[in-house]
């Protein structure tokens, strides 16, 4: 836990210049209050399901504006099948994110964004480990361990870019990195791989996601 709360505030006390440079250079305010909703989809997870038979997904993602913040919300689920040379590795479950973006371009018409912002990811997921291994005596012996009540957390960083492409559709990208994971692994095995996260050998990764999404008014704005 200490060394989850420490990558925690390393990261936070590197990003306090651009966030208090942010709020210093914005100084009119028209008013916090949403305009819109923007639904959308990522297109990343559905060709990655295509062209590899070890993974299968899909993502969906939100926001809401608040003048130059927009509350964001993610859900998505993926399964992975991995097969060793005497060893098998599957997962399934569902994610959620949940954060804030800032957005850079203050006085765009069609509220196009340069952002930066934050997540919070938690994942509850089963896996399963199955094992081959030859004994002198019974011969080809399977092993598996399983788990179906796996849950997991970690924070993420987050930048890109939403362009309006046509009245209601923008299209655009986030880049995330990912860090600080925790599990409940306790007692069993270390879990191997996060749905919404990726793989745990390392102790922060990266994601990219390339969304198309649409825009629902909610109040008419002013000139």
């Amino acid at each position: 836990m200490w060394f989850i709360l420490k990558s925690i505030v390393n990261h936070i006390i590197l990003l306090l210049p651009i966030v208090v440079f942010a709020q210093q250079a914005d100084t009119v305010k028209p008013g916090f209050f949403p305009t819109g909703i923007r639904v959308g989809v990522d297109v990343v997870a559905p060709l990655y399901s295509i062209t590899d038979n070890r993974f299968s997904g899909y993502e969906f993602s939100a926001d809401v504006d608040f003048y130059r913040y927009y509350l964001t919300a993610d859900i998505g689920q993926w399964e992975r099948n991995l097969k060793g040379t005497d060893s098998r590795y599957t997962n399934s479950g569902n994610y959620f994110r949940a954060g804030i973006d800032v957005n850079f371009l203050k006085k765009d018409p069609d509220r196009n964004m340069l952002f930066f912002g934050f997540r919070y990811g938690r994942s509850v997921f089963s896996e399963q480990v199955e094992r081959t291994v030859t004994d002198p005596v019974w011969g080809i012996q399977s092993d598996i361990q399983s788990d179906a009540g796996r849950r997991a957390g970690w924070l993420e960083i987050t930048g890109g870019l939403r362009v309006k492409m046509y009245r209601f559709i923008w299209m655009g990208y986030t880049v995330r990195y990912k860090f600080a994971l925790h599990s409940n692994s306790n007692d069993s095995p270390d879990v191997y791989d996060v749905p919404g996260y990726g793989g745990t050998f390392k102790t922060t990764t990266w994601g990219f996601n390339y969304l198309i999404m649409v825009r629902i008014p909610v109040r008419k704005e002013k000139p």
